[in-house]
């Protein structure tokens, strides 16, 4: 069985003087509510990882395929093995992160980097022979690793600007609503801008553009609207990257969270990568069918973030992360019907996917800080950076993971590459690996997953109760 966190309680005594001492919290923008254009601020950073953790997913692997001409097997390899390597960065640029420079330089250095890195990536400056996806491939690793210096540093800023077990999740709710609203611009406006210029080669330069400035309006908004609120003080850190990668494998509650979430990841990795073959080949609308898929998965999240909330003040973080989990994966299931149904309950169906996407995302995010904050509490050193760059890691493996199971379970059922710019007629067999691969895969990696979460114990109770044990110099159990 799960063992359910209690509920968010504002009057819980660790909110006092003693809790207050456990935290060093001086400073109100610490240990208090922080002011709404913080919270406006800190999310509008997820403009730019929005927009990378979606295009890349839900347009590379097409653009490999059906404009380079790019083997399915081989684009996804050409996908994956950019954000796989950060799995190595990302644990780097968070030790880095911790020791020099504080968190919101690397907002603005990392993000235009990665404005300027994602825009190339589609420049495409040698056609569409080998050299090209050779390009691509390059362009993409660069890419991934100013990601990384601008994700680690953003993912770890909650644990160090407030430690309220309740206002993380006030701010983790602003943060995945403009998650919500950069995967709907970007991932539903980025395919009318490749139309719109031409198609092929020359629609993606455009989009590339476009994505690009977005990521910069999102790094900008983040650094500047950060700037108000002091960090947590700095503390002592483990002397060496493997020490500080024993501590945070040793936070057991972060391990279960982060072995559910890359899991979850590669299932909604798998589902991105599917929307344009899925639009092309089983709804059969591949002008707009992309877009309108983003919309009805996106637009009902943003509504019901304020919903998610409530339900995780009610009935505890985890309970509401195991229901939106669940929600998932069976509107994923459901969609294995999609060639009978009407396009109408198709995007019916996408709309209560992308509900429970919403509540994932808000109790996983919030949860994360939850972690940090009682291995800091345990162990008296701020080591935010490492468990964000594991996180981040974790995270991008994950997302990246999709897109290659997707492009292999293509290779397996026989689908044909095109160097056209348009997708080239499958037969049945091609069809039906485009549907597996949206619906089956993802339902079977986002439900599972949550049986990992079975061990997870961090409550708001246990998580003050081990503050005020540090703060009156006792050891921490």
């Amino acid at each position: 069985m799960i063992n359910i966190p209690g509920h968010e309680r504002a009057d819980h005594p660790a909110r006092g003087t003693a809790g207050a001492a456990a935290r060093g919290a001086a400073d109100p923008a610490v240990s208090g509510r922080l002011p709404r254009g913080v919270h406006i601020g800190y999310a509008s950073g997820s403009l730019a990882t929005g927009t990378f953790g979606t295009v890349p997913g839900l347009l590379l692997l097409p653009y490999l395929t059906d404009t380079m001409g790019v083997a399915a097997g081989l684009a996804g390899l050409l996908v994956l093995l950019p954000k796989a390597w950060d799995v190595l960065v990302n644990p780097v640029a968070g030790r880095i992160s911790d020791r020099w420079g504080g968190r919101r330089p690397y907002l603005l250095g990392g993000g235009f980097a990665l404005a300027v890195l994602f825009a190339a990536i589609f420049a495409a400056p040698a056609g569409t022979d080998a050299g090209a996806a050779a390009y691509v491939a390059v362009a993409f690793f660069a890419t991934a690793t100013a990601f990384a210096f601008f994700q680690v540093p953003y993912v770890a800023m909650p644990a160090e600007i407030t430690d309220g077990y309740a206002e993380r999740t006030r701010l983790m709710t602003w943060r995945v609503a403009f998650l919500a609203l950069a995967i709907l611009v970007s991932g539903a406006v980025a395919p009318l801008v490749v139309s719109a210029g031409g198609e092929g080669i020359p629609g993606h330069r455009w989009m590339g553009l476009f994505c690009g400035a977005l990521i910069m309006v999102g790094a900008v908004g983040a650094y500047v609207g950060t700037r108000s609120v002091a960090a947590s003080p700095v503390r002592e850190s483990e002397p060496s990257l493997r020490a500080q990668l024993a501590v945070a494998t040793g936070n057991r509650p972060f391990r279960l969270l982060l072995t559910c979430f890359v899991i979850q990841s590669a299932g909604i990795g798998t589902m991105l990568a599917g929307v344009k073959y899925f639009a092309d080949h089983v709804i059969e609308r591949p002008g707009d069918g992309p877009t309108v898929l983003f919309a009805c998965f996106v637009g009902p999240a943003l509504l019901v973030m304020p919903v998610w909330r409530r339900v995780g003040t009610r009935v505890g973080k985890l309970r509401a992360f195991v229901w939106a989990s669940l929600i998932f994966a069976a509107g994923a299931l459901t969609l294995l019907a999609a060639p009978a149904l009407p396009p109408a309950a198709v995007y019916l169906v996408v709309a209560a996917i992308g509900c429970g996407y919403a509540g994932q995302q808000v109790f996983a995010l919030s949860m994360l800080p939850d972690c940090i904050a009682h291995d800091t509490a345990r162990t008296g050193r701020r080591q935010a950076g490492v468990f964000t760059g594991l996180w981040t890691a974790g995270e991008t493996l994950g997302l990246a993971l999709g897109p290659g199971i997707y492009a292999l379970v293509l290779q397996l059922f026989g689908y044909v590459s095109s160097a056209s710019g348009e997708a080239a007629a499958q037969d049945g067999t091609a069809r039906l690996g485009v549907l597996l691969g949206f619906t089956v895969i993802p339902s079977v990696l986002v439900g599972l997953a949550v049986l990992f979460m079975r061990g997870y114990d961090l409550t708001e109770d246990r998580l003050y109760g081990t503050s005020h044990v540090v703060a009156e110099g006792r050891p921490a159990g």
